[in-house]
């Protein structure tokens, strides 16, 4: 059985630490969208912010040990142990050493690299 894939409504930009405040602002006073900064409790991400993006949200995500800015995606699926099984069938390892995770979430890669991170829709 191939499971269905469908794009969630986040976006995360992962972002240098010392290009975030600068970003932040781009978003919330240029772009003139609707920005907010969150809690986040993550080893890997210290701020984030979440901005109104139409009917998606994008995640300005601190990464204070990146280099250059990421984008990825978010997938979700009927259920996603099927999901992860028919991935792994057609080579697709899940990648969940990239950022903290709950357990019924995986982080996957395009071969060019893109991020997504893979979740079982809540209304099956």
């Amino acid at each position: 059985m191939t499971p269905k894939f469908e794009a969630g409504i986040n976006i995360a930009i992962k972002i240098p630490k010392s290009k975030y405040d600068k970003t932040v602002a781009f978003y919330r006073d240029i772009l003139k969208l609707e920005v907010a900064e969150k809690p986040i409790s993550n080893p890997t991400v210290s701020r984030t912010h979440e901005v109104k993006f139409g009917n998606n949200i994008i995640w300005l995500d601190c990464v204070d040990n990146f280099t250059h800015s990421e984008t990825w995606l978010q997938l979700t699926v009927p259920n996603i142990d099927e999901a992860t099984d028919y991935l792994r069938s057609n080579a697709v390892e899940t990648c969940d050493e990239l950022e903290e995770l709950p357990q019924n979430m995986h982080w996957i890669q395009d071969p060019a690299g893109t991020v997504f991170n893979l979740q079982e829709r809540k209304d099956k």
